[in-house]
């Protein structure tokens, strides 16, 4: 559903109580990063690594998705937010099925949680709601997602107002009521999508 009215930016009409961002530069590179959870929506091995690469938005690491699963997520720990935005930097390697990168929020579990994704194989960006392990579509709106090229993903959420930019363009701008509460945060990919991650930001937002 539409919105009858949304700022130009919900997180911009808030104050921030808490920000991070997260470049995976202090962690081991060949293990998953310290202080998240990782896995998977339906089936399939998963494989988040740090690793090295020339190319990082902020060298010298990034996180790493490399195996083949349904949904393969990674959320960090210690996030609990119910308004407020995450983003990051990512960039599509390869897949023949998919070339996606994304961002989860309200996690609750493995299988309840928002996600937005930008995909290179479609070229288009998409928000869906993950409700007992089935993935749901909200929206979806075409968008340039060239492969092997970082871009950036955000999303702004306030009660049920969601926001999904891309490069700083705004694709998405709806209601959804699916998923309320706080929950964690983190990144996304599906099926075969070999995909780089950097300097994940996340943010809570309180007051007006």
């Amino acid at each position: 559903m539409k919105p009858t009215l949304v700022a130009a930016s919900l997180f911009a009409v808030a104050t921030c109580a808490l920000s991070e961002t997260v470049n995976f530069d202090t962690d081991a590179v060949g293990h998953a990063p310290s202080g998240w959870t990782c896995g998977t929506t339906g089936k399939g091995l998963f494989r988040w690594t740090v690793e090295t690469d020339a190319s990082a938005p902020s060298r010298p690491n990034v996180l790493k998705q490399s195996g083949i699963a349904t949904f393969p997520w990674c959320v960090k720990n210690d996030i609990a937010i119910a308004d407020g935005m995450v983003e990051v930097k990512f960039k599509p390697i390869s897949g023949k099925e998919d070339q996606a990168g994304g961002v989860v929020w309200r996690w609750k579990d493995g299988n309840n949680y928002y996600v937005a994704r930008a995909n290179a194989l479609e070229g288009n960006v998409s928000l869906y709601h993950t409700t007992n392990g089935s993935r749901q579509t909200i929206e979806y709106k075409d968008a340039p997602v060239a492969p092997a090229v970082w871009h950036t993903l955000r999303v702004e959420f306030k009660g049920s107002a969601i926001q999904v930019s891309l490069d700083g363009k705004t694709y998405i701008n709806v209601n959804d009521s699916h998923i309320a509460g706080a929950g964690k945060a983190g990144v996304w990919t599906k099926a075969d999508s070999v995909t780089l991650f950097d300097d994940f930001t996340y943010a809570t937002a309180s007051g007006k």
